[in-house]
Parts: structure tokens; C-alpha cells; sequence
């Protein structure tokens, strides 16, 4: 089964799609660097490094059977101040272009969250109900990539569509009701600095705001979060590389001066004793990239390409499901139910 991977990064979908069992025979990025990285590791595949609003996807009817991709995500994100539609970064409309144009069997797309919350829920329904208008049975979920053996807590929006049946979504394999814990980031990491971590001291915050973890909350300056030694770390941001970047907490002082704020005392001043930054090589682990990928452009490209990935091990699981489902072996006690919200919506169309 051959598919098309639409705003693909540096590969991460593609990469975990293709261990399900498909092909991915083209793929659009129109980040050079991103390009670049995307080609090493997929040769066989025909690159588009253009602007997806110039590309006529007609010639690929007939020869691919799924579009997979997540449409630029900013104007729908806390950081790209939620324009949602009013965005000229919104490329879902491309998405939809592209599926009419090729008509495939099936879809998978890939979102953040806000785009299911209050503000954005009217344009998520109708683009719902203009995926639907396609000739596709539509189901989606927000699920968390550490449900599924990610060693990180990354919350995304999916929607998966079919021209003959709903597609369901597998259920977690890790954590709560099921029989393997969640994957703690440490252990992936391993005891020893992999890669040049960025100079970037990590400093007390001076008005610290406490959460009922050590790992959590904002105790200290810039975005970068400590590693919890015992479970999934918080989201790999595709701005790190500065101070945003999470670290190691090498001399175990989180939870020490999380015991000592909530007893009442004084916020520490300066820096961190034996705080590290992620290196974009760790950045890539947590996000389960294969060990031997390799990232081209400067540290912050490379940075930013880990950061905006789909977790390969994550899309390996929804692709692996998908894959069975398409070709009628999947069991369904291994997928999630339909979303009731949009079964009742799809009926009013």
C-alpha cells in the first residue's frame, strides 16, 4: 500500500508508517533542511521541496492509497497565538486539496490539541464535516504518545479516515489499564552525555510556581523542564536548543528543593548546580528516532525538526493499526471505540 506523507518534516511519520507496512512514495516539505534530512533517509522517495499550494497532485490518483501528514499546526497552538482559519499558516485546506485530488483509500492526519477546545471547535467541525464530504468515514482522538511506549508526554489530535468503514484508533500499551508501565526518558537516555548539549545555564526562578511534582511547573527560568528519572518527560518543543530545552538534573536537585519550597522556604538564587541541556541527539532518543538518524542544518534547524516530529513509535502504532484494519486481520479488542461526538454529528450531515 503506497502512500504520500504532506508536510513531512524531517520523516517521523513517514518513518513509522513505513515499519506498519506502507510505501511512502512522495513526500512535501518546504523546509530545506528538513528536505535534506527527509532524503537521507528516504531515497527511494519522490521529494517535493516547494510550496504545497503549487503542487497538483493529480498525476498520484489511481497509484497511492494514503495521504498521512499534520498541516502546520501554529494557528491552532498556544504559541501561534490561535488564529485558527484567519491564519495563512493554516495548510488544512491543502490537506483536504490534495485528498480530493488523489482520492485515496484512506487518510491519516495529524494536529495538536487546541484544535478540539472551545475557541477552534467550530472550525475543527467543519473540517470534519468537509473530510467527510470526501466520501470518508471519519473517526479522531487526542491521545498521548506515552500510552504508546513514547518515553514523553505529548498530547496530539489524529484523525484517520476510510472510504469503506470507521478506522479505529489501538489501544494504549503502556500506563493505567494495561500491563507495561510508562517508559521513563532516563532509561533511554542512558547514564552518559550523548551529543553537545547548548550553553545555556538553568537558573532558580525567582518567583517559583510550584506543582505537586518536582518535575513540573515553573521553578525555574526559560521553558526547559527537569527530567523525571522515573517517567516520561514533558513535551519535546521544537524550540529548544536555547532555554527551552529540558535538562538532566545530574545532582538529583529537583526533588530536593521541591521539598524545600513546599516546606515554606525561601526560593534558591543563580544556577543550577549540575543542571544539563538536552543535546539534539537526546531530543531525538525521547522522540524515538532511529540511533543513526542524522539531522541536517545548524543546531537550532535540527533542534526545532526533532521538536516538530511525530514520534516514529507513535505513528508506527496508529500506521500498524491502520494497516490492519485496511487489509481486515485487525482484532477489535486492540482498538479504541468510534468517537461517539462525531458518530452523532456525521448522522446530521
Amino acid at each position: 500500500m503506497k502512500g504520500i506523507d504532506l508536510f513531512s518534516g524531517p520523516g517521523g511519520l513517514s518513518l513509522g508508517i513505513q515499519r506498519a507496512g506502507f510505501d511512502i512514495v512522495a513526500n512535501v516539505e518546504i523546509n530545506r533542511d528538513a528536505m535534506d534530512t527527509y532524503a537521507l533517509h528516504h531515497g527511494s522517495s519522490n521529494h517535493f521541496n516547494e510550496d504545497v499550494r503549487k503542487i497538483d497532485f493529480s498525476p498520484f490518483r489511481g497509484r497511492v492509497d494514503i495521504v498521512v501528514g499534520g498541516p502546520p499546526c501554529q494557528p491552532f497552538s498556544i504559541g501561534g497565538l490561535r488564529k485558527g482559519h484567519a491564519d495563512e499558516r493554516d495548510m488544512i485546506p491543502e490537506f483536504i486539496r490534495c485528498l480530493n485530488e488523489v482520492r485515496p483509500a484512506y487518510f491519516l492526519m495529524e494536529n495538536v490539541p487546541g484544535l478540539t477546545l472551545k475557541k477552534a471547535r467550530p472550525y475543527f467541525e467543519s473540517v470534519l464535516s468537509r473530510l467527510a464530504a470526501c466520501g470518508y468515514h471519519i473517526n479522531w482522538s487526542v491521545i498521548n504518545s506515552a500510552d504508546y511506549g513514547v518515553p514523553q508526554k505529548r498530547r496530539r489530535l489524529f484523525i484517520l479516515g476510510s472510504r469503506s468503514h470507521r478506522l479505529l484508533l489501538p489501544t494504549p500499551t503502556h500506563g493505567e489499564n494495561t500491563s507495561l508501565p510508562h517508559v521513563s526518558a532516563a532509561s533511554r537516555l542512558g547514564p552518559d552525555p550523548i551529543g553537545e548539549a547548548p550553553n545555556c545555564p538553568v537558573r532558580f526562578a525567582k518567583y517559583p510556581d510550584l506543582r505537586p511534582s518536582p518535575y513540573a511547573g515553573h521553578v525555574y527560568n526559560g521553558g526547559g523542564r527537569p527530567i523525571d528519572p522515573n517517567g516520561p518527560c514533558h513535551t519535546i518543543l521544537a524550540s529548544s536548543g536555547g532555554y527551552k530545552t529540558h535538562w538532566i538534573d545530574t545532582e538529583n536537585i529537583a526533588p530536593k528543593y521541591h521539598s524545600h519550597l513546599r516546606a515554606g522556604g525561601e526560593p534558591w538564587q543563580g544556577i543550577v548546580p549540575g543542571a544539563r541541556r538536552l543535546s539534539v541527539e537526546e531530543c531525538a532518543i525521547i522522540q524515538t528516532f532511529p540511533s543513526e538518524m542524522a539531522f541536517s542544518g545548524k543546531r537550532s534547524s535540527q533542534y526545532k525538526q526533532v521538536g516538530d516530529a511525530v514520534p516514529p513509535d507513535l505513528a508506527f502504532a496508529i500506521g500498524a493499526a491502520l494497516y490492519s484494519q485496511a487489509n481486515g486481520v485487525q482484532s477489535p479488542s486492540g482498538l479504541v471505540p468510534a468517537n461517539e461526538d462525531f458518530n452523532q454529528m456525521e448522522l446530521a450531515l
